[in-house]
């Protein structure tokens, strides 16, 4: 197994600042990076092909966790967590981890992936065409909103190894008529503890499995995580402050374009392409 070599240490140091740049800027785990990376080095690195995307998935999630606990501190000093937003995303976020792991287990990653990736370009239309812009004395507040937002961020970040920012983000934005930023903020908040529960659950699924190799613990590798996480915090730091920089508008279309980019991907792998 040659994971560990000076180029695949580079890469990982690229790949962690770059992600974890992006979790600070646009509020997603970062796990859209990381997942794909990781799939590729695994199998590359010749593990098992039955338990790759299992732990790919559990190794982002894992790395996520410092990652959006460091960004979560940077938008509450900018004011933008919300204590009591963040308190009813977070048992949504806690049911919805458990729901998706378990539903993981019952669907194929093709119906899993080509669901998402409609999901997500829907979701960027949507965006671009309209409810980009809310006002802040409209926004909607509603605990039972709030609940369903952070169930759907959950069990999405169960289901593919991701914060699951990439769907809590413009949900706030168009269900609840939040300000990107304010959703930005919430959204790292609700990360945590889709992370945390998600990976926690990935542990369980893989103790038992024998093919796993040296390093793992359930489908998490270590190594990786101990390399990455140190990066991506400092990633985190420049796209917390990168955030406050930039406009409502631009903030919508770059979220809106990575949206795009990850739906064509898995919509694309889906089909067998």
């Amino acid at each position: 197994m040659e994971f560990l070599t000076f180029e695949l240490l580079i890469s990982f140091i690229v790949f962690g600042c770059c992600a974890g740049c992006l979790a600070g800027l646009l509020g997603i785990g970062g796990g859209v990076i990381l997942v794909p990376l990781f799939m590729w080095r695994f199998q590359l690195a010749g593990f098992d092909p039955q338990y790759i995307v299992h732990c790919a998935f559990a190794t982002s999630l894992a790395i996520i966790i410092p990652t959006a606990v460091s960004n979560t501190i940077g938008h509450h000093k900018q004011g933008n967590v919300r204590r009591n937003h963040v308190l009813y995303l977070a048992i949504g976020a806690g049911i919805g981890a458990c729901v998706g792991s378990f539903c993981a287990s019952l669907l194929t990653g093709s119906v899993l992936a080509l669901a998402f990736g409609v999901m997500q370009m829907a979701v960027a239309l949507k965006l671009l065409t309209g409810a980009s812009k809310p006002s802040s004395d409209t926004m909607r507040e509603q605990g039972a909103l709030l609940l369903f937002v952070g169930f759907i961020g959950g069990t999405f970040s169960s289901f593919f190894g991701v914060g699951g920012g990439v769907i809590a983000v413009p949900l706030m934005v168009i269900l609840l008529r939040f300000p990107i930023h304010l959703a930005v903020g919430n959204s790292t908040a609700l990360i945590v503890i889709s992370s945390l529960i998600g990976s926690c659950a990935y542990i369980f699924m893989g103790w038992q499995v024998k093919s796993i190799e040296e390093g793992f613990l359930g489908f998490v590798y270590f190594p990786a995580v101990l390399l990455v996480v140190p990066f991506s915090l400092f990633g985190a730091r420049i796209g917390v402050r990168l955030a406050q920089y930039c406009s409502h508008a631009k903030m919508v279309k770059v979220f809106s374009l990575l949206l795009i980019c990850v739906g064509v991907k898995m919509i694309w792998s889906s089909l067998g392409g």
